[in-house]
């Protein structure tokens, strides 16, 4: 006698031995159907990482790199290596050659079962390798219950040594600015979320800044919140050659009165960042009642930035680096 004790029939949740049944190629079907934003979110949030699509088939020295990505929160690259069947020792060799060309890189290996050995491999390349350099080995799955349609899942067999812990221990570490930070971007979500337009919302962080895409790889627009000084910044920002900023800068007056307002032009010789900004002084950043006011003036100049400088930015043109391209990252810490 079977008791009626659920509201609702349950199923069995069962594992579909062949991925081929969905993605019959790897080039052809798995690797365009990762670039997908829902499949980079899935990804995403099984690595703890918020990934922005970038290109497929990228070169990375003598190898093409699968998918190339970039974190959010950082801009750094992300490369994504797929592999059916078990893995091999071809694709680690492609994935140490990937590391040693960059300094600081995410690199993801997907394969359908890694053996004992390449999983012991890419643990020892956490241990071993430069900070900033991360492996993680991820093996893919296809998941029913009757005949719902099949669910992808990941199941991280290798990662950065205690890349949770720390992930868990930053936020229970977070300072008084640094809730404050997080708090704010938080509540300007809330606000922007519903009228966002063509801003990508991303999950607020206990940083100074919130960027967004706006069409290509190597630039976004962004804000940023200065605590001590009580100034918000909006702009656009690059981390490629100086060439397109100058190609940017010849347009300058056509910019600016598409914008309806003037920016400050910054070309950073020596450092790798350039960036076209706008400021406003406020008078307390950390005053929540003037939160609102604050929120209202960020989105609708990110949204005039994105407008304007996507189209703009697309079509700029590749030519050769131009001097002064080498240098660090320069962030104002706020």
């Amino acid at each position: 006698m079977t008791l009626n004790v659920t509201a609702q029939p349950l199923g069995r949740l069962r594992r579909l031995e062949d991925i081929r049944t969905v993605w019959p190629n790897e080039a052809q079907n798995f690797t365009p159907w990762l670039a997908e934003d829902d499949s980079l979110a899935l990804l995403g949030e099984t690595i703890g990482m918020e990934l922005e699509f970038v290109g497929r088939e990228q070169w990375v020295g003598p190898f093409r790199a699968d998918l190339l990505c970039s974190d959010s929160s950082t801009h750094a690259r992300v490369l994504i290596e797929n592999q059916f069947g078990k893995t091999d020792h071809s694709h680690l060799g492609q994935l140490i050659t990937y590391a040693a060309g960059l300094e600081a890189v995410t690199i993801v290996w997907i394969a359908e079962r890694f053996t004992d050995e390449h999983r012991a491999a890419l643990d020892w390349l956490n241990r071993s390798t430069a900070e900033g350099v991360n492996f993680f080995g991820l093996e893919v799955e296809l998941w029913q219950i009757g005949s719902s349609m099949p669910a992808p899942k990941f199941n991280v067999v290798s990662q950065p040594n205690d890349w949770l812990k720390a992930t868990t221990e930053q936020a229970e570490a977070l300072t008084g600015t640094d809730q404050l930070k997080l708090a704010y971007w938080q509540a300007f979500v809330e606000y922007a979320k519903p009228n966002a337009g063509p801003l990508s919302i991303k999950r607020p962080q206990a940083v100074h800044w919130m960027d967004f895409s706006v069409g290509r790889s190597g630039f976004w627009v962004g804000a940023r919140i200065n605590t001590q000084k009580s100034i918000l910044t909006v702009g656009l920002y690059s981390n490629l050659s100086k060439d397109y900023y100058r190609q940017l800068l010849l347009q300058k007056d056509e910019i600016e009165a598409a914008l309806g307002f003037p920016m400050m032009w910054t070309e950073n010789l020596g450092k790798k960042q350039s960036q076209v900004e706008l400021r406003l002084e406020v008078p307390d950043v950390r005053d929540d009642t003037t939160w609102g006011e604050q929120h209202a003036w960020f989105l609708k100049h990110l949204q005039a930035l994105h407008r304007v400088f996507s189209p703009r930015i697309k079509v700029l043109q590749d030519i050769p680096v131009g001097p002064g391209d080498e240098g660090a990252l320069d962030e104002d810490e706020a």
